[in-house]
Parts: C-alpha cells; sequence; structure tokens
C-alpha cells in the first residue's frame, strides 16, 4: 500500500513539486493530501478540467524550466489528447510533462459501464501518443524506481512520461476537510423535494455520479418508473449540453438538467451555447456543495464562482439561489410557470449516505425507456 507522505517524500526528491488535474477516485488519498497538504513543498491547482492541467502544467514549465505532474482519471485522458498532441508535443513547444493516470475499467475487473470503453484503450492510446509509461507498483521500494525512471527518462529525451495508478493503492488520508457548510439539507434531501415538484409531463437529465444514484434510488423508494429520468454515467460536465438539446427538440415537455457544482464548472463554455439557443422549457437546476463528492470530496472552486450572474451573462432568462428546503420548495413551485432557460443553485452540505446504491438497469435499458417516454 502507498502512504502518502512517503510519496511525496519520493516526488521531492526526484524534483517532482508541481501538481494540477481534475480529481479521481482511483487515488482520492492522494487528491485530498495534495489539498491539504501543499505548504509542505507541493504546489497543487485543481483544474477545471483535464485540458487545463495540461496548461497549468505548461506555464508551470515555461515559467520556471521545472517539470509539472498532471494527474486524472483515464476518462480524462482523452481531454487532453489536444494540448498532448499541440501544446506540449515534441513537434510543437516540446513541454515534459510527468502524468499520473488512474486506471479505472482495468480489463479482467469488474467497473461501472462508463469505465469499460476507455480502460481498454489507457495504454494502447499512451502508446499511440508516443508517451512512455509504467504502472505505478504498490512497494515504496518499487516506486522511487519507477519515479526516478521517469525523472531519467524526461531529462535525457525531454519527453513526457506516464505512471498509470490501479485501484486500491493507496493508503486511506484520514485528513481534514476545509470544506466549512452549514446548509440544512445534503443532495439526497434536495433532490427529492426536485422530484416531488415535478409535473407528470417533465423530465429529468441528471449528472454523473452520486445524484443519478439517488435520483435512481428514490424512484424505487416511491415505486415509480424511471422512464423520466435520463441517468448519466461518465461523460462529467455534458449533462446541460444533452438536456439543452433535448428540451429544444420537445418544447412541450419542461426538461429539468439536475447538475453538479464540479461538473457545471468542467463545462461551463455550454451556458453560452444555451443562452444563445435559448430553450424555454429547460430549467437548469445545481446542487452545490463545493466539493468533487464521488472523488473523495476534494473542494472544487464553486465557493470563487457566482453562478447566478454566470447565468444571466450568457443569455439565461433569470436565476435564483436556495440553500433553504422552504425556499427550496418555494422556488420549485415558481418553476412551473417559469420560461427558461433558467437556473436553480441549490446550496447543499457535502456528503452521501454510505449505504448508497447503484441503478440496477443497464444505460441501455435506462436511454431506451426514457426515449419511449419522450414519445
Amino acid at each position: 500500500m502507498i502512504e502518502c507522505t512517503k510519496l511525496a517524500e519520493i516526488f521531492k526528491a526526484n524534483k517532482f513539486t508541481f501538481f494540477a488535474g481534475v480529481p479521481d477516485s482511483t487515488f482520492k488519498a492522494w487528491m485530498s493530501f495534495l489539498d491539504e497538504r501543499g505548504e509542505e513543498g507541493l504546489t497543487h491547482r485543481i483544474a477545471a478540467i483535464e485540458r487545463d492541467a495540461v496548461a497549468w502544467a505548461a506555464g508551470y514549465h515555461v515559467a520556471t524550466g521545472n517539470t509539472g505532474v498532471v494527474y486524472m482519471q483515464n476518462s480524462g485522458l482523452g481531454n487532453t489528447i489536444n494540448p498532448l498532441t499541440s501544446l506540449t508535443s515534441p513537434e510543437v513547444y516540446d513541454i515534459p510533462l510527468l502524468l499520473m493516470v488512474g486506471w479505472r475499467g482495468e480489463p479482467g475487473k469488474k467497473d461501472e459501464p462508463q469505465h469499460v470503453q476507455m480502460g481498454k484503450i489507457t495504454l494502447p492510446q499512451l502508446d499511440v501518443l508516443g508517451i512512455k509509461y509504467k504502472l505505478l507498483p504498490g512497494e515504496m521500494g518499487e516506486i522511487e524506481k519507477v519515479i526516478a525512471e521517469a525523472r531519467e527518462h524526461i531529462d535525457s529525451t525531454g519527453e513526457s512520461f506516464a505512471l498509470v495508478v490501479r485501484k486500491g493503492l493507496f493508503e486511506k488520508y484520514t485528513g481534514q476537510s476545509n470544506i466549512k457548510q452549514s446548509y440544512d439539507m445534503k443532495r439526497e434531501d434536495a433532490i427529492k423535494i426536485v422530484l416531488d415538484a415535478l409535473q407528470p409531463m417533465d423530465v429529468v437529465v441528471s449528472t454523473t455520479g452520486k445524484a443519478s444514484r439517488e435520483i435512481f434510488e428514490y424512484r424505487e423508494k416511491l415505486g415509480q418508473g424511471h422512464e423520466k429520468d435520463f441517468l448519466m454515467v461518465g461523460s462529467m460536465g455534458c449533462v446541460s449540453s444533452m438536456a439543452g438539446e433535448i428540451a429544444l427538440q420537445k418544447p412541450d415537455r419542461k426538461i429539468y438538467a439536475l447538475d453538479g457544482d464540479g461538473a457545471i464548472i468542467m463545462g461551463m463554455g455550454s451556458l453560452s451555447t444555451i443562452g444563445h439557443y435559448k430553450p424555454k422549457n429547460l430549467m437548469h437546476v445545481v446542487f452545490d456543495n463545493g466539493a468533487y463528492e464521488s472523488t473523495g470530496g476534494q473542494p472544487t472552486t464553486a465557493d470563487n464562482v457566482n453562478f447566478e450572474q454566470l447565468a444571466v451573462a450568457n443569455g439565461y432568462a433569470g436565476s435564483r439561489t436556495v440553500e433553504t428546503s422552504v425556499d427550496l420548495r418555494t422556488a420549485m413551485a415558481d418553476l412551473t410557470s417559469q420560461e427558461g432557460p433558467y437556473m436553480l443553485i441549490v446550496k447543499v452540505e457535502k456528503g452521501a449516505r454510505a449505504d448508497l446504491g447503484r441503478p440496477t438497469t443497464t444505460p441501455v435499458e435506462n436511454k431506451k425507456a426514457f426515449m419511449n417516454n419522450l414519445k
């Protein structure tokens, strides 16, 4: 097992002290350590999306001459293709990076459906990019050798190197979260209020992560079907764009896009497109807990974002923020007559049930039921 404090010393000994990326559950202990212990000689930037992390590390290299580490889940590797082939490539600006890639969907290991395809192509993708890689070992002595090899490769060739990280390697890190909140709802409480307020013809498109799982379980508890909900898995940051087009194609149905603060920050450019095409039947509900909860609760940059102003600045018809269950019920009642696109920001506490399950239907079954309902 990998102990975070010892890994930090190995990185520092090999002159890797700058880290940028998007949190991943594969090494969530390391992400939490970085966020809370950065003052100990490590610099940490939580990026909105993985391609931006590459750019942050490129800026670090150009400013200092040193090599930055870019961390990501392998699903985010696809988001880095453009800057890896145009910004940092040896054929362009020749900026070396050390990549730290969490390997979800590793062939032969059980994982969620959204990780299977990327799991199969993770190593071939690195081969196509011409990036040498090694699997990160679980024993500290072997880790020292691999990171030293990465350092030597970067110094001798000027090319990037990748550490591929399997699930279950890291010891649990029990740090203290720096997210301080005092709201009267958790996301699951707020989701129940939202679903209870919907009209019979209304449909939901929900973001990846625990929100979709909570929606599924609440429908099960009520004995309802799932045909009114498109439960997105993976594709973080894409829910508002998908919901926006559904709204334009089905103007007689009210479409609720249920989003999260981390996801909306990752896909922030989609707000401009929504504001341009103005689907009047789109209600964009953002549950803001200030955290990447599914990957261990690392903080997002939502405390620096005024989502209300952001929505209106991008052409939304209106926006509103609520912090209590009473105000949320009032806001949901108001949305029945509200013209969209409209954004409702719901402030919620971080945290989810430890026994939260997963949908028992497949993504394809969910899609087919949802499409039949839209007909």
